[in-house]
């Protein structure tokens, strides 16, 4: 069998643009189904903020590859253990956050990519194949093919050294976490302030000189996120799962108040 195709890294190839839609409260299986019928790619899988456990990320992990869309795990910084074992057991990518350097990022792809481009080492269950694995070395060749390693950008040390890290093979994606790039900078929640526009150009022209993508998360508001595609982002996440029940469910409280006082 074949292995299961990344949905995002499709999306990305074809129409250009992957949409992320994070989960930190929904675990039960039915959130992968949920955000794929919503037009999503990819599940932000959250396990920094979020309090989910690595068996119910993998429960998640194993929907969403059933699904049709692409379960995409945020580890903690320097959990790189975390990570193998999310990989081992259905994720399709990793997000690491605070990645401030290229020894960083170099340690990430050492610990994430099967050879020749890292030394992550064969353990994996063969959920990517539905079980029935083809040989080891085309295994290891095809799952390296269809995983996204997601450096993420949060401070000014990464901005400062975005074009080292981009440069670094095996690393996919640069993604800015707007919001904590903004509280760092200063200037919190200030996504259009010059300083924190200026730090995403630099991590823009560091993607585009490396061939690698933009990745972009943490800030929603339209019309900041108006400004930031034509910039070059291209993965996007679009929300989480508590910001999407909660804007739905308080526009249909308000509506249903005004109907009574009317």
């Amino acid at each position: 069998m074949a292995v299961v195709q990344n949905a995002a890294l499709h999306a990305l190839q074809t129409e250009g643009l992957a949409l992320g839609f994070g989960i930190s409260c929904l675990r039960g299986v039915a959130a992968a189904q949920l955000a794929r019928t919503a037009g999503y790619h990819w599940l932000a899988i959250d396990m920094e903020h979020g309090a989910l456990s690595l068996a119910e990320t993998a429960e998640l992990c194993a929907a969403a590859l059933a699904t049709g869309i692409a379960p995409i795990v945020r580890i903690n910084a320097g959990a790189l253990d975390e990570a193998t074992r999310t990989l081992d057991n259905g994720a399709q990518g990793i997000i690491v956050p605070h990645v401030e350097s290229a020894e960083e990022a170099r340690a990430i792809v050492d610990a994430l990519r099967y050879p020749p481009l890292g030394k992550r080492t064969w353990g994996g269950t063969g959920i990517h194949f539905g079980y029935r694995v083809p040989s080891v070395d085309d295994a290891r060749s095809e799952v390296n093919d269809q995983s996204l390693i997601i450096a993420m950008m949060e401070n000014a040390a990464g901005v400062e050294n975005a074009n080292a890290i981009a440069a670094v093979d095996g690393i996919d994606l640069l993604f800015v976490g707007m919001l904590d790039l903004s509280i760092e900078l200063g200037v919190p929640q200030q996504f259009e302030h010059p300083i924190v526009l200026d730090a995403l150009s630099r991590v823009a022209r560091a993607c585009e000189t490396n061939g690698k993508i933009l990745g972009l998360g943490g800030a929603y508001d339209e019309a900041s996120v108006k400004r930031f595609i034509p910039m070059g982002a291209r993965f996007i996440a679009g929300g989480s799962d508590h910001g999407f029940v909660l804007g739905a469910a308080r526009s249909r409280a308000l509506f249903l108040t005004g109907l009574f006082k009317a």
